[in-house]
């Protein structure tokens, strides 16, 4: 199993760690396009603040998140799952997994990054700001760039299991499964279920919540019928749309009737 994560727009600091290693980084494919970024993002941010302020959406009161950017070659580097914060790893809490659990995560989380394309959870990086939105001067808008990147190295990653897509429609647009790789994928709404209503804050919640309880429980659904069967055993209410035809993913909505 697959499970595709979205970042977090907050992020912990880097700390007193060593450096990154690019060629540390899981997917090494994606290792010549991650240089681009890299260096692209960090001569903005070095040269121009109040164009690297603008370019990166940040409000005044995020001035510093440049600064930091301009230093990322140097900056000190953790392991990525202690990097990403926010409603879904927080609700994940990768920290309080116990040594099983936490195997499983490195082996199967992949958080995408409009910075590093995706990165493993055990992956150490610095701490970072620059969003699958941002359209860098010369290599233009993210989310299109990585495509073809990830384009070459995802269908291999995907291996030949479950695919779980938990991410938001930014960070999905920079890899869309297809063919057979699609047909064993499952995208995850969570939605009210009195209202039938997408949930925003909660929505974040619970997918860390599901994440989790797959990890602790040790199942390992092969393909989108067996991840309702498990997630229904796991006591979520799960409604499926299964795909027209060939070669498209799997839709779930999970349905929650206290939205905390």
């Amino acid at each position: 199993m697959l499970v595709l994560l979205p970042p977090s727009e907050g992020k912990a600091a880097s700390g007193r760690g060593a450096p990154l290693k690019p060629e540390g980084l899981s997917l090494p494919g994606l290792a010549k396009a991650r240089a681009a970024v890299l260096d692209e993002l960090v001569e903005l941010c070095a040269a121009d603040e109040e164009k690297a302020r603008e370019v990166l959406g940040l409000s005044e009161g995020l001035r510093g998140e440049v600064g930091k950017n301009a230093e990322l070659p140097t900056a000190g580097a953790r392991p990525a799952g202690e990097i990403y914060t926010g409603v879904l790893y927080d609700a994940l809490d990768l920290a309080s997994l116990d040594a099983a659990a936490k195997k499983r995560a490195a082996r199967s989380l992949l958080v995408f990054s409009g910075l590093w394309g995706a990165v493993g959870v055990s992956d150490r990086i610095p701490s970072y700001r620059c969003s699958m939105g941002v359209k860098l001067p010369g290599l233009g808008a993210l989310g299109a760039y990585w495509k073809k990147p990830m384009a070459e190295v995802m269908p291999e990653a995907a291996g030949s299991g479950l695919v779980l897509d938990l991410r938001s429609a930014a960070y999905a647009a920079a890899w869309k499964p297809k063919g057979e790789v699609a047909e064993r994928t499952a995208g995850v709404r969570v939605l009210h279920a009195p209202t039938r209503k997408v949930v925003s804050h909660f929505n974040k919640a619970t997918k860390g919540r599901i994440v989790r309880a797959l990890l602790t429980s040790g199942a390992a659904p092969a393909s989108p019928a067996e991840l309702v069967d498990v997630l229904r055993e796991l006591g979520y209410a799960v409604e499926v749309q299964e795909p027209a035809k060939a070669g498209q993913a799997w839709s779930l909505d999970v349905l929650v009737d206290e939205i905390h």
